[in-house]
């Protein structure tokens, strides 16, 4: 997959998981998100950084 933005939805698809667990991951384990106004936008490569750092479990 090439490393392009991914919405709020999109990502949560990608993770496997619900929206409201991306917002725990941002505010509380430093998941890379971009707010564009009320917009949440992921890039994958800082995502899939970010899961094999193993902070998900922290």
């Amino acid at each position: 997959m090439e490393d392009r933005w991914l919405s709020m939805k999109e990502i949560s698809e990608y993770l496997g998981v619900r929206r409201e667990t991306i917002l725990k991951w941002i505010a509380n384990r430093g998941l890379p998100g971009h707010q564009i106004g009320k917009l949440w936008k992921f890039k994958i490569s800082e995502v899939d950084a970010w899961v094999k750092s193993g902070k998900t479990g922290e």
